[in-house]
């Protein structure tokens, strides 16, 4: 069993920051790509931020020069520092990961958190 817990969402002011969290725990050989999407009422999912294992980033281009995307490969974390936040960020923020169950597999499986809502108030 593997899970994704995200932490660190909440209601901050237009211009604000806060900082998302998100570990994976349970049974694993190897995580690849670790990723924050979001998704807003009415709106599709939308991939935000992503890593590779081996500190590779790509960006939206709405959160570039905003948003910093971080992993600490020994604990099995991503992080999503979100600075000058604004309304159109407002959404439940998604964790996301790619791994291997173990090294008898070379499947590759993607895994999400249960989403944390990052509310922007103008």
């Amino acid at each position: 069993q593997v899970q994704l817990v995200e932490s660190g969402g909440g209601l901050v002011q237009s211009g604000g920051s806060l900082r998302l969290s998100c570990a994976a725990s349970g049974s694993f050989f190897r995580i690849y790509t670790m990723a924050w999407y979001r998704q807003a009422p009415g709106k599709q999912r939308e991939l935000v931020a992503a890593i590779t294992n081996d500190g590779n980033t790509n960006y939206a281009d709405s959160v570039k020069d905003r948003f910093t995307i971080s992993r600490d490969n020994a604990k099995n974390t991503v992080s999503l520092q979100l600075n000058n936040l604004k309304p159109d960020d407002t959404a439940v923020y998604y964790c996301n990961a790619d791994l291997r169950r173990s090294l008898t597999t070379m499947r590759v499986e993607q895994y999400w958190g249960q989403g944390t809502q990052v509310t922007v108030s103008s």
